[in-house]
């Protein structure tokens, strides 16, 4: 990738090639500094809102432009079966993006969920243009209920694993299995049935 100038070119490239070189799959949590490593994340291809959204972040950050991570609790609609069994909730408690300074103004930016996925999920995909925060849609593009924004957490310069950690320790009782699991095969095979 190519980077220039232009600030605002250069996020909005980094952006996309996070959202999509990077699949998501919420089962590959692993809470720990090196777990969360940015360049952890880049060898998998693989990685969850949280490792994504660091991701991103260190990114903009190694170009010039400032960025900090940014947490909210939402209630996801759209998830596959297994995962809301062993999650035993729709709330996401601590879903990541990046929080970006441009032009003097903090702008939130969620490349958690590859073209790919949305496609398959009948999402509209989360475009990012550099100017207009990019969260999540409350809608898919059926009109069904999506993504709601519960509690804004904050935003940070580091990631608060000690509080995510107490966080999902509470909020989910999540088994050795959670990581052994295949979020695209389990996507391919809930919208193959619709």
């Amino acid at each position: 990738m190519n980077i220039g100038a232009d600030s605002r070119e250069n996020v909005v490239r980094l952006y996309y090639a996070v959202r999509d070189s990077i699949r998501y799959d919420p089962y590959t949590i692993e809470l720990s500094v090196e777990g969360l490593r940015a360049s952890t994340t880049i060898a998998a291809g693989r990685g969850w809102c949280v490792s994504k959204a660091i991701l991103l972040s260190a990114l903009c950050r190694a170009v010039g432009i400032p960025a900090r991570l940014g947490f909210a609790d939402v209630r996801n609609h759209l998830s596959t079966e297994r995962m809301r069994k062993l999650m035993q909730s729709d709330v996401f408690v601590w879903h990541g993006y990046s929080s970006i300074l441009l032009d003097q103004k903090w702008i939130k930016a969620t490349p958690a969920f590859n073209l790919e996925l949305c496609q398959r999920f009948g999402l509209k995909s989360l475009e990012f243009d550099g100017t207009e925060d990019s969260i999540y849609h409350p809608f898919d593009l059926e009109g069904r209920r999506h993504m709601e924004y519960l509690t804004l957490r904050g935003e940070f310069t580091d990631v608060p694993i000690a509080e995510i950690e107490e966080s999902f320790r509470i909020e989910y009782k999540l088994s050795s299995s959670w990581n052994r699991a295949d979020f695209e095969e389990e996507v391919k095979q809930e919208t193959r049935q619709h």
